[in-house]
């Protein structure tokens, strides 16, 4: 088991650089061992998978397709053409807004998402409500910035026909209670989507455990490249969805008025992918199985106990996290009394430090409070 040191000494930018590195929730730094892998692929391997019979061509296609049947296998999928490569979280939970809202929802149904969603899972359903005529509905949260049982069930009616959820939330860290969730939207009909970016970094992910009907994440928030993003679906579903783009690799056979379209999962993946993206998220998977999730989450728990006895000793400054600490995972977010984060932010890059700052996120948090 690698100690937090060694760890550390994968991470070339972390020896290049003088920088104490705090903004993961928004991309990860990537160890060496994805780095390489990616330039391997360049230097032996690069070609446009299935697209050529030649041998260059069917080896990239080979590794292309193998790092499919890996990430089925880390999220524990059922088959593993319901893993569509996208360009990131936004991208998938865009094509399932655009190909399954839009032809599924109408007049009157509701579409329900939490007030703690990334706008990439909020602005999608904003439009598709809109253009259906069905209504966006928010769960709030508590003081502890929780969902709690009786706000899900009061919001999840037989009206609801689509329920999108955060797995954690990438402003307070809270871990929501997805599994039960999903089990009372499916009692009320409706398909679940999750929104998984920060907490497959983090913990384990099994999807059929959770039996989701929709799992979407980055690959960059989980040490892979820039650029590469996940969406599973169940079968059934993605099967008897429309395409999101249309282009080279997606099609079956094509005439001058119509068109057929491949099987799953080349339905999703029009054009040329990227495959580069592709190899550096397998590079990460093992990289991440290597560490393992329970050296993680111990290691994770120790700085992030930590950090906040610290910060929780100056009066100057207002954490914003659940108190349940079983319920939160690494983010932890804070606001410096009377100082816009801006001005916090560019004090700590003069010592080196790296953080996320936002001056939505106390209008949010009054937002989430006031509701």
């Amino acid at each position: 088991m690698k100690s937090s040191e060694e760890i550390k000494n994968d991470f070339p930018i972390l020896k290049n650089r003088n920088l104490t590195y705090l903004d993961s929730g928004a991309t990860t730094q990537k160890p060496i061992q994805v780095i390489n892998a990616i330039e391997n692929f360049y230097k032996n391997y690069n070609a446009n998978p299935h697209r050529g019979a030649y041998s260059l061509s069917i080896e990239a296609t080979e590794i292309y397709e193998n790092t499919r049947t890996k990430i089925a296998n880390f999220i524990n999928a059922k088959h593993r053409e319901e893993i569509i490569f996208s360009k990131n979280a936004t991208e998938s939970l865009n094509l399932i807004a655009y190909s399954y809202g839009l032809n599924n929802l109408k007049q009157d149904d509701e579409v329900v998402i939490s007030i703690m969603e990334h706008h990439s899972n909020l602005v999608p359903w904003q439009k598709v409500c809109k253009q259906t005529g069905s209504k966006l509905n928010y769960m709030y949260i508590n003081s502890e910035f929780e969902l709690t049982k009786e706000e899900i069930e009061s919001k999840i009616t037989d009206k609801t026909k689509i329920v999108c959820i955060t797995h954690v939330s990438n402003v307070t860290g809270t871990i929501n209670d997805v599994k039960n969730i999903i089990k009372y939207a499916h009692k009320k009909g409706a398909i679940v989507v999750v929104d998984g970016s920060q907490s497959i970094p983090h913990m384990k992910i099994d999807v059929q455990d959770l039996d989701a009907d929709f799992f979407v994440f980055s690959g960059h928030k989980m040490f892979a490249p820039l650029g590469i993003g996940v969406l599973y679906g169940k079968r059934e579903i993605l099967n008897n969805m429309a395409p999101f783009l249309m282009g080279g690799d997606m099609i079956e056979y094509v005439y001058e008025q119509d068109t057929t379209f491949a099987p799953l999962p080349n339905k999703f993946e029009a054009g040329t992918q990227n495959v580069e993206g592709v190899v550096g998220l397998g590079a990460a998977i093992d990289y991440i199985e290597k560490i393992g999730y329970d050296n993680i989450q111990k290691i994770e728990k120790e700085v992030v106990q930590y950090a906040v006895e610290e910060l929780s000793k100056l009066d100057y400054l207002t954490l914003y996290i659940s108190p349940n600490k079983e319920n939160h995972s690494s983010v932890i977010s804070f606001n410096i009394n009377g100082v816009h984060p801006h001005d916090v932010a560019s004090i700590l890059d003069s010592e080196n430090v790296c953080v996320r700052s936002r001056k939505s996120l106390c209008t949010t948090t009054y937002e989430i409070f006031r509701n």
